[in-house]
């Protein structure tokens, strides 16, 4: 990794567009066809495909999965209509589509989404987009040298309720914010997701395309992770993603960023591991990871031994400041008055779907070459956010981040920013 990926990334990106408005030969006019090709249809793929469908313009071309009963249900989402294949290099290939959508497990994202840029495709990648810290330089690199629009799916940003709750907080009607708490609180059974022995893998799914640019594991059903009763379990596993950190503490972090005008932090500590669950997974069943930002301290805890919390919500986001809380989950946001601050306790429920709306802003942007909501360089900041509290807690290190060369000012920590991709899957922007 270069000493200064900050400083490459702006000089790679000197002659692209930064603007609002970039120029493509793919802008497409207001009622033409979009043909979008879909990469990784398993629960969160199907989901997007789902609210992709609810825009008129969207035609679904061709859709991708290694394995084979995703791709049949994602070519059965289309009636049909849809090519079903199993290598996403002949979407690459296929100069028709016009942009992809890729939900396959985090360790696939960025190389994908590079590589999509390079093909001259627009991009709406899953979150988080990528495994370390390094991938996320490199997209955002690929994006602006290709003059891509890329949408991460953070979709909260998308919602209007969320879009209120970081306008009182930017209002400053809080008064001095100098203290956020994010959280994911539940109760799990000890069992967790057991604790199967490797094996063979399943004929109908290629484990090596699977693994990419991983390390080369033998099959374990908790590794490869599909289940019908809950998202893949890939999750809590190094090699393919972070844990709860990046899965769901990039959801409430992503907003606190939004309402803070996109902040990185100074400094990050985490405390955190296995207290609970006696199955196979390798993330922290307990955690807590503190930042400091400029301004204000904000933490994210999860734990899976006990789901109680003050407000009753399993997940969230509370503002404190000095005149009054703010609190805001998927469902409303809620102002909570200092007594006698002279403000008034306001709740306000969520009143549109986040993720079609998120989709309906991607399109928009397609055609006018706008940034969009949930750009890229957006998510790779609170991505890197949520990685930076995993290496804190994998390097047992309080981490100091120079965002100006954005590294690590501990060098011991740098091994985790980045990772040996497995060939040929090394990214190249």
């Amino acid at each position: 990794m270069s000493d200064n990926p900050r400083r490459d990334f702006f000089k790679a990106a000197a002659t692209a567009a930064f603007t609002t408005s970039i120029f493509t030969g793919n802008v497409k006019g207001a009622n033409e066809r979009v043909r979008t090709a879909f990469i990784g249809t398993g629960r969160m793929g199907r989901g997007n495909m789902q609210a992709a469908m609810k825009q008129d313009r969207i035609e679904i071309p061709t859709v991708c999965d290694v394995y084979k009963p995703n791709l049949e249900q994602a070519v059965q989402l289309t009636q049909g209509k849809a090519k079903g294949i199993k290598d996403f290099r002949e979407i690459l290939a296929d100069k028709s589509i016009d942009a992809v959508c890729i939900s396959t497990p985090d360790h696939w994202h960025a190389y994908m989404t590079v590589e999509a840029c390079k093909h001259g495709k627009d991009v709406y990648v899953e979150k988080p987009i990528c495994v370390t810290v390094e991938e996320g330089v490199k997209m955002v690199q690929a994006a602006r040298k290709y003059n891509r629009v890329v949408q991460a799916g953070t979709m909260q940003r998308s919602g209007i309720h969320f879009q209120k709750a970081a306008q009182i907080v930017k209002s400053g009607e809080l008064g001095k914010i100098a203290f956020v708490r994010t959280w994911n609180y539940g109760l799990a059974d000890k069992e967790g997701i057991g604790n199967p022995a490797d094996s063979q893998p399943p004929a109908d799914l290629d484990w090596d395309l699977w693994l990419g640019p991983a390390p080369m594991r033998p099959f374990n059903a908790n590794r490869f992770g599909v289940d019908p009763k809950a998202f893949s379990h890939f999750r809590w596993f190094w090699d393919y993603a972070g844990g709860m950190m990046t899965d769901w503490g990039i959801h409430w972090l992503d907003i606190v960023h939004m309402a803070f005008d996109e902040p990185m932090p100074l400094a990050i500590t985490a405390l955190g591991g296995k207290y609970w669950l006696t199955d196979n997974r390798e993330t922290p069943d307990t955690l807590q990871v503190t930042y400091e930002f400029p301004g204000f301290i904000a933490t994210y805890e999860n734990r899976n031994s006990n789901g109680e919390s003050m407000f009753g919500k399993g997940g969230g986001i509370l503002f404190h400041g000095t005149k009054g809380t703010l609190f805001v989950d998927r469902s409303v946001y809620k102002l909570i008055p200092v007594k006698g601050s002279g403000l008034e306790e306001v709740e306000v429920k969520a009143s549109n779907n986040t993720n079609v709306a998120h989709w309906a802003n991607f399109l928009e942007c397609m055609q006018t070459r706008q940034k969009p909501i949930s750009d890229i360089e957006y998510c790779q900041r609170s991505t890197t956010t949520c990685l930076l509290g995993n290496v804190a807690l994998r390097s047992k290190l309080r981490i100091d981040w120079d965002s100006k060369k954005w590294t690590s000012q501990q060098g011991e920590a740098r091994r985790y920013l980045s990772r040996e991709e497995r060939k040929p899957w090394r990214i190249s922007v």
